[in-house]
């Protein structure tokens, strides 16, 4: 194997941080024109590892190889000189700034003490029709979907001239639509002469597009592997280390008394029109109803009214049989709703807080944990112990901060604490977003344990697999309206494909199951 072949290579690269080893002398090579995945469980240690070969993070033991030279990395301008470039995970674009003023920022041509904005503008143009990107290079960032937040980032380091890219997570916020144009964009960029290091744990995307994969479990590599020699089934077992079951298994549901009742529920939006108009929808005990639509139809309107964040203009909302419409967010929570926010950060945690205060946000004033004005912390940290280890929520300590826990240790955290309130009804919004098939299968468990147990389940997910699988009703989101209502077995992602683009009405369009 000649050393021109291989534009990166990683020599037993060792991280640790206090009470972890993110990375246990890692191995990895990545060839010319390839698409290499990293493939793991969140908090296997992916991130970390292409932190520190883009000059995030420094390793602590090991080597790195550009082009056969060992190098030492210690800034992202560096991982720039050698050709590397990172699209984060989390974009790191300053939203009222154009898309031109985002790309050239540190790196602004000048024409005399002026910044040559005409020659950037041409510039950026150049380069997003030369790699099919299609961004308009003044448009303003605040006005551009997610998916062409993302192409921004892409032209970020395609401006500072980056041969080798390192996709974090790539299609964790994007549509269908705009995962297959991002995997058009890659087979692109390989074309031209690229390297790409895509992270990930989606195993259609790892089949579709990747020559090679390398998986990482625990902060250690598992195995290397050509793609073509390997098959879902056999990367699941290996990232996870069990067999993976990709159905859900259920039990027939039996539907018992309406928890939830929303009857005409109206709301308006931030510009004083309705997102949610006369939107009728009920839920039994011992059901899971899924809601299935496009983003921005009213779904994030619907969880806020029914949770109390959002005031609602007119209709009911009931819960058993008490009218909750307009209560507060506690007297909601008291009577017996739990909620799996659909953004872990802003809604499900306080970063800054450490784990055993998280998995008390909404239950602290209990008796249990709190004597008027004192905390119990011996009760709240024996109970923040019990649920991080019932949900095997990874986290060197209770004492850690929430933000130092990968995203999917986080959201495992939500869904313990939220599951352990023992809810009459379980809002749970995109509950498995940014998660591996491993913890997938274990959030499914959970909820249709919560429906065996008789608890009401309304389940929002912009993932028709995940609506399919787990629902036993799937109602249909379209402008605000509950457009139709299906039994998962009586339909399939076409057809509600169809009703979700507002093709395609239900006979009769009852909203009341």
């Amino acid at each position: 194997m000649s050393a021109a072949e291989t534009v990166v290579e990683l020599k037993g690269i060792t991280k640790r941080f206090p009470g972890i080893v993110a990375n246990d002398s890692i191995s990895l090579q990545l060839k010319k024109g390839e698409i290499h995945a990293l493939l793991g469980e969140n908090g296997a240690g992916k991130s970390t590892l292409m932190n520190i070969v883009f000059g995030l993070y420094q390793p602590d033991e090991g080597e790195i190889f550009v082009r056969g030279e060992k190098v030492h990395i210690d800034s992202p301008n560096k991982a720039f000189d050698l050709g590397i470039g990172m699209v984060h995970q989390h974009f790191k674009l300053v939203q009222p700034f154009t898309v031109t003023e985002n790309i050239i920022l540190g790196l602004e041509p000048k024409s005399g003490l002026n910044i040559d904005y005409k020659t950037a503008v041409a510039k950026v143009a150049k380069l997003s029709e030369q790699y099919g990107l299609k961004v308009d290079p003044k448009a303003r960032i605040e006005t551009i979907s997610v998916g062409m937040q993302q192409r921004v980032e892409i032209l970020k380091t395609l401006y500072r001239g980056a041969e080798i890219l390192i996709f974090d997570e790539p299609t964790a916020v994007l549509t269908p639509q705009e995962i297959h144009e991002l995997i058009e964009i890659m087979r692109g960029l390989v074309a031209e002469g690229k390297s790409i290091i895509l992270i990930t744990h989606k195993l259609k995307e790892i089949m579709e597009i990747a020559d090679t994969v390398t998986i990482i479990r625990r902060g250690k590599v598992i195995d290397s592997l050509k793609v073509k020699d390997t098959n879902p089934q056999e990367l699941a077992e290996k990232m996870v280390g069990r067999g993976v079951t990709f159905r859900t298994e259920k039990k027939d549901p039996q539907p018992g008394a309406v928890v939830l009742d929303i009857d005409k529920l109206t709301c308006f939006g931030e510009k004083g029109l309705p997102v949610l108009k006369e939107l009728s929808l009920q839920v039994r005990a011992g059901e899971i109803v899924g809601i299935a639509g496009v983003d921005g139809n009213g779904q994030s309107e619907l969880i806020e009214a029914l949770t109390g964040l959002r005031s609602v203009q007119s209709g009911r909302v009931r819960l058993k049989g008490e009218d909750i419409t307009n209560r507060s967010p506690r007297h909601i929570s008291e009577a017996g709703l739990s909620h799996i926010p659909e953004d872990r950060h802003k809604h499900g945690l306080v970063l800054d807080f450490s784990m055993n205060e998280n998995m008390v946000l909404e239950t602290y004033f209990h008796k249990e944990f709190s004597n008027g004005i004192f905390m119990n912390y011996d009760a709240i940290d024996k109970h923040a112990a019990k649920l991080i280890q019932e949900f095997d929520v990874r986290t060197p300590s209770i004492y850690n901060k929430a933000r130092s826990l990968s995203g999917g240790n986080q959201q495992k955290a939500i869904i313990a604490r939220e599951i352990n309130k023992d809810p009459d009804l379980l809002i749970a919004a995109q509950p498995t977003r940014g998660l591996d098939v491993g913890a997938i299968e274990f959030v499914h468990k959970r909820l249709i344990e919560q429906r065996d147990r008789g608890k009401a389940v309304l389940l929002i997910s912009f993932e028709l697999d995940e609506i399919l699988n787990v629902a036993d009703r799937i109602a249909v989101i379209y402008e605000g309206q509950i457009v139709g209502e299906v039994l998962p077995k009586e339909t399939n992602d076409q057809e509600l494909g169809l009703m979700m683009a507002g093709s395609k009405r239900m006979q009769g369009g009852a909203a009341h199951g």
